[in-house]
């Protein structure tokens, strides 16, 4: 049986003017859909510093504050069906984070660009690869 993927899932939330959730879309790959921020936790990596790193690679948006672990999830890969566990965290937004901006990713995923924003809760439309699953642990109005 192959070990599952550790990873970590971010739920950034900006609570003024009205409860917000950051989300992301691929600007080269919109059939990736919106996704909150997400990755695989290192080796001896704590989790907690991996969900910051997650939301800094992928939004750049840096100065959150983890608040609580909402749940663990096991489910293979949409793509490739590998086996895959996920610890999903509840963010506090910094306070000055932008409404929206763009990110262009450095490091292993150099020159990807996503379109990062604050959407309202509860969201309009579903995440990708049902990422909002755990919304309703946070606040079942949610859900």
């Amino acid at each position: 049986m192959t070990p599952p993927r550790i990873r970590v899932a971010a739920y950034v939330i900006r609570r003024h003017p009205s409860p917000a959730l950051l989300v992301f879309d691929h600007v080269d790959a919109p059939e990736a859909g919106t996704q909150v921020p997400a990755g695989g936790v290192g080796p001896g990596e704590d989790q907690v510093r991996a969900v910051l790193r997650e939301v800094a690679e992928e939004t750049g948006l840096t100065g959150g504050r983890v608040v609580r672990r909402l749940g663990v999830e096991d489910r293979p890969h949409p793509d490739t069906g590998r086996p895959r566990r996920t610890t999903f965290f509840l963010v506090d937004a910094p306070p000055d984070a932008p409404e929206a901006w763009e990110h262009r990713v450095g490091g292993d995923g150099a020159g990807m660009r996503f379109a990062c924003r604050f959407s309202a809760l509860p969201l309009a439309e579903p995440l990708a690869d049902g990422q909002d699953g755990w919304l309703g642990s946070v606040d079942p109005r949610w859900a």
